[in-house]
């Protein structure tokens, strides 16, 4: 696995101002993908028309015709033969280039994994949903198309359908997955699930006065122990709903008047200072990182207070691959039996129905992209001005 690093320009939008970026594209690069078809056909007839004055063989043509097949053509193909197709030209292609969020530490299980299967090398840049997000946008936007394959959160995805970025993808495995993980229009399918969970310290909390709902949270004793992720508006958003969106947002309020939230950058990070005892009680992490610690020993458990609430993580394939059939192949591989076991054993909750989740027995609430990235900016404005500067404004 190759990571690729590199700085990112600070000036890059965050979600709420994809609306923005959306209209300068459509008048940015409106016509071009016609005139690149109109090139491509071309190129294509002038070819023929060459081989075919020199005598070339029938074997020839069919060739061209597999060499030249559109990410369209080889992402909507549906034949029996599929996968043989797929591996057969994506080890010609080599290698492809994702871009992704998962965990530094579970991207070997999976790129590996892969390249071992299928002789394939999987460079990766890794960063933040958003941060993804924004350098797809940007890089469309000057004319570069470098990614193959995206594998992010959904409400991420989703922006990049509307950017008109991604390929509609015809995948076997769809029949295999739970209903809200393919959207109409599938350019996107949900892998796996992340579902926030609270986490505490063993040692600085006793398991008899864990919280069982929110309002349990107002009690005194939580004065200076509670911690956040920065950027979960959509966990934010849904619990909010729940309680009645005037009560809900006037319980936050009371929260951090009362008691303040300790706001960190990065789940990763929130979930390593309730190991270290910085943060006693962590509100929003993802299940699958409290569990990883405390198998390796760490003082750390999890509990829910409920509802439940996950986010889906996805992944998606470039209309513009550099890659295409090693693309599609390797979305193929993420959605897959083997693959959704492979991501259980490192406690994520599949999207495949094959495969038992470790959270059977948990109910629970799955975000709608669709509507969330509609309600994207007034839920950012509200986190941001009750939790995040509200918590500064108390300190």
């Amino acid at each position: 696995m190759i990571i690729v690093r590199g700085p990112l320009n600070k000036s890059f939008p965050r979600r709420r101002e994809s609306r923005k970026l959306r209209k300068s594209l459509d008048a940015r690069f409106r016509g071009h993908d016609d005139l690149r078809l109109n090139q491509s056909f071309l190129r294509n007839i002038y070819l023929i028309l060459f081989l075919a004055a020199f005598g070339a063989p029938a074997s020839v043509f069919a060739q061209l015709n597999k060499e030249t097949a559109s990410a369209a053509e080889i992402a909507m193909y549906e034949g029996t033969d599929r996968a043989q197709r797929l591996i057969a030209a994506a080890r010609k292609e080599g290698s492809l280039l994702l871009y992704t969020s998962i965990a530094a530490q579970d991207l070997p299980v999976i790129t590996d994994d892969f390249a071992k299967k299928y002789g394939i090398k999987v460079n990766v840049w890794r960063a933040a949903n958003d941060k993804v997000l924004q350098r797809v946008v940007k890089e469309a936007a000057a004319g570069r198309h470098d990614f193959d394959v995206a594998q992010v959160a959904t409400i991420e995805l989703e922006a990049m359908h509307r950017e008109k970025l991604l390929q509609e993808v015809r995948s076997p495995h769809f029949k295999e997955l739970i209903p809200a993980a393919v959207p109409p229009h599938k350019e996107w399918a949900a892998h796996y699930l992340n579902v926030w969970v609270q986490a505490y310290n063993i040692n600085k909390v006793r398991k008899e006065e864990l919280p069982g709902n929110y309002q349990d949270l107002l009690h005194p004793r939580w004065k200076g122990r509670l911690g956040i992720e920065s950027k979960n508006e959509e966990w934010f958003s849904t619990v909010v709903k729940g309680m009645g969106e005037q009560q809900g947002l006037k319980f936050f309020r009371e929260l951090v008047a009362a008691n303040g939230i300790s706001v960190r950058t990065g789940h990763s990070l929130l979930n390593n200072l309730v190991v270290s005892g910085e943060v006693p009680l962590a509100l929003t992490v993802y299940n699958y990182m409290p569990e990883q610690a405390k198998q390796k020993g760490a003082p750390i458990d999890w509990f829910v207070i409920e509802p439940v609430i996950a986010r889906a993580n996805g992944v998606a394939v470039s209309k513009k691959a550099p890659h295409p059939h090693a693309a599609v192949l390797f979305y193929d591989y993420m959605l897959s039996e083997d693959t959704q076991k492979r991501l259980v054993k490192m406690n994520y909750v599949p999207t495949n129905k094959k495969v038992e989740s470790p959270l059977k027995n948990i109910p629970i609430k799955l975000i709608d992209p669709v509507a969330t990235l509609e309600e994207s900016e007034k839920w950012i404005k509200l986190y941001e001005n009750i939790v995040v500067r509200g918590v500064q404004a108390a300190q």
